[in-house]
């Protein structure tokens, strides 16, 4: 069916070109047959996307009653309708939903590691229809957590109705994984008109532990893929993970590539960033090798910084970024899903019980280490590059919603109905808001690419060219190199400067000419919203430098464009008031390099305060925490003590880095 349609829109182009932008060839390799993009950008354009997105076929999906499928999630991100459980308490039937603006691309990543058992629960007559597994599953969802997560995924077990070898439901599972394919194919517009594309992907959900997150998503590049997704079950380590994508996908099958995009490093337990051949929540006492960390910097090129279960740049909370304020933003009181409002046992007990009986209970466990940050990471990988000769961490920065409702890109603070998955989710029988206060409604990945198709969006990947965005659409270019004009940001052909004279975000810097220090071109415009949802207007624009030096491994942050304006936002009305700029620009150049030191750059750009999506919610249903009378029992968590009320939506680019001569 797919090799038909591609041979109906077009011939296949296999020459690679490796031209730079602005030459009017392809920076990249086309591998499928489709016709043409009409709308092709020599100097790229920022195209916006999910790629993480679970559907009715995640076993996590089923606490929020999720019924939608991949079809349903595609059919959602390029603007069409979807019905939702409601979470209002007077709530009846299904609510209609849409995103604000259609998405340019997306993938579904649902769980591989029960694709079986949960197409056999849904299908009566299946083998192990009536199995008491899928029974419960069916009749009490908020228990599917502990029984497939905690029994499948920490204990890396099958239920009995897999067959003693586990073949009935891996077999289940092919069934699954063909359909996965045939609704991202479905979706795909191989037309000129390129107007929307999707990716065949899945999650492999490894947990170590107690619920320590070491999960990556695996997006392939075009509709040449295994013949069955590798789960966490059947792999040991992340070791596993790649030389099933080296066998199985390269070897195996010509024309198949593929990436993994770690995610919730924040709830890793301080293991995200340790060696790939963890398969337990001991770590080996043998070093990381040059082969590992080479291996690793080839298969995980991105790594997904922020999405609904929190941001993982930096936390203020620990004495590192005590003094960097904007660390501070959506953080969760926990480091990982075992210890999730369950005490420091990690038991899960009171957690399940939560989510059969209602209410919850918000209270620290164990605050996030540094270790599970990315900051940490992009350091830890300078004296990795000095120590070994190769950067594992040498990661491109995205993000996305991780919805478990099937709404890729749903990321509007206002009107947000919740994403469901590993917290209680939208239910109106347990929660008095859409979400767990301390969720929030995630980000988007943003790739720079020549055109919307499969192979320029994937190269975009390769090389890094991308950046995270909380859930605006501000539009954000970052540039390094040795010899910008400090009049680039007023220059008609700024971006073909910027990529003229030095690399875009996601490089490496060139080598230094003589002892001059590296200059910087970053540019931000504002994200223009729609009449319902308006954009916001920026705040300042920084820059976040890591290096190391004398054994030592420093960072500092520092404004470039932009800053304090005196911009604010009544909590009590959700108005805004104060200056802010449609687009700021800067060209910044590092004023303590050291050619000696090697260094990473990156970009992060603030909005003005505006309300969270929980206080859209308070403030819609009229509560004044000064008046305890306008506060129904339902609405308790608006006048919490840990409830944020105001956010800064924020973009973070890839960074740039600058590796000293041998």
């Amino acid at each position: 069916m797919r090799r038909t349609l591609g041979t109906i829109f077009g011939a296949l182009l296999t020459v690679a070109v490796q031209a730079q932008p602005g030459q009017g060839q392809p920076a990249f390799s086309r591998t499928e047959q489709r016709q043409p993009c009409a709308d092709y950008d020599p100097l790229r354009r920022a195209f916006f996307g999910d790629t993480h997105v679970h559907t009715a076929w995640s076993f996590d999906a089923s606490g929020q009653d999720t019924r939608n499928t991949p079809t349903d999630a595609y059919r959602f991100a390029v603007g069409g309708p979807m019905r939702i459980q409601p979470y209002d308490e007077n709530g009846r039937g299904l609510r209609e939903i849409r995103i604000d603006r259609p998405l340019d691309f997306a993938a579904v990543t649902d769980h591989s590691e029960f694709f079986g058992e949960m197409r056999l629960c849904a299908s009566e007559g299946e083998a192990g229809y009536s199995h008491p597994v899928c029974r419960v599953h069916r009749n009490l969802p908020a228990l599917t957590q502990l029984m497939f997560g905690g029994y499948g995924l920490s204990m890396k077990r099958r239920w009995g109705l897999c067959g003693e070898d586990g073949s009935v439901c891996l077999d289940a599972a092919g069934d699954t994984w063909r359909a996965v394919q045939d609704a991202a194919e479905a979706a795909y517009d191989r037309s000129a008109d390129c107007s929307f594309t999707s990716f065949v992907g899945y999650e492999w959900t490894a947990t170590v532990g107690r619920g320590r997150n070491l999960h990556h998503n695996v997006i392939f590049r075009n509709d040449k893929v295994p013949d069955h997704p590798l789960s966490w079950i059947e792999s040991p380590s992340q070791v596993q993970l790649w030389d099933y994508l080296e066998q199985d996908c390269v070897a195996a099958n010509p024309g198949c590539d593929a990436i993994a995009i770690p995610h919730n490093t924040n709830l890793s337990g301080g293991l995200a960033f340790e060696t790939a051949r963890l398969s337990s929540a001991e770590i080996p006492p043998e070093p990381v090798s040059a082969a590992e960390a080479a291996r690793r910097a080839h298969w995980n090129p991105l790594l997904e910084l922020m999405q609904h279960k929190g941001s993982s740049e930096c936390d203020s909370r620990l004495p590192t970024w005590s003094r960097d304020e904007y660390c501070a933003f959506e953080k969760l009181p926990y480091d990982n899903f075992g210890t999730k409002n369950t005490g420091e046992d990690g038991s899960g007990l009171l957690y399940v019980l939560k989510l059969l009986f209602g209410g919850q209970e918000y209270r620290e466990v164990r605050l996030p280490g540094e270790s599970s940050f990315v900051r940490y990471a992009l350091k830890q990988g300078l004296q990795q590059q000095r120590e070994l000769g190769v950067n594992s961490f040498k990661y491109g920065l995205i993000a996305s919603t991780d919805t478990h409702i099937a709404a890729p890109g749903l990321v509007m603070e206002k009107n947000h109905p919740g994403h469901g998955g590993a917290g209680m989710g939208a239910r109106d029988d347990v929660l008095p808001l859409p979400d767990e206060l301390e969720f929030n409604p995630g980000g988007l990945a943003v790739l720079y690419a020549e055109e919307n198709s499969r192979d320029a969006l994937f190269a975009a990947m390769r090389r890094r060219e991308a950046y995270a965005t909380s859930g605006t659409r501000s539009t954000l270019r970052f540039f390094g190199g040795w010899d910008y004009p400090a009049q680039a940001c007023d220059a008609p052909d700024m971006v073909a400067q910027g990529y003229a004279r030095g690399v875009p975000m996601g490089g490496d810097l060139p080598a230094a000419p003589g002892r001059a220090a590296p200059r910087f071109l970053v540019s931000v415009q504002a994200d223009a919203g729609t009449p319902e949802y308006p954009g916001n207007l920026l705040q300042r624009v920084q820059i976040v430098k890591g290096w190391y030096a004398d054994g030592e491994l420093r960072e500092r942050v520092l404004d470039v464009a932009g800053g304090d304006n005196g911009a604010r936002v009544d909590p009590a009305t959700c108005e805004q008031s104060g200056p802010g700029h449609q687009h700021l620009c800067a060209v910044w150049q590092d004023p303590d390099f050291d050619p000696a030191a090697p260094a990473f750059y990156y970009a992060r750009a603030l909005e003005n305060p505006a309300c969270r999506w929980s206080q859209h919610v308070c403030v819609d249903a009229g509560v004044d925490c000064a008046d305890p009378s306008s506060v129904p029992e339902a609405l308790q968590q608006c006048c919490a003590e840990q409830h944020i009320r105001v956010i800064q939506e924020r973009a973070w680019s890839s960074p740039i880095w600058y590796t000293p001569p041998p």
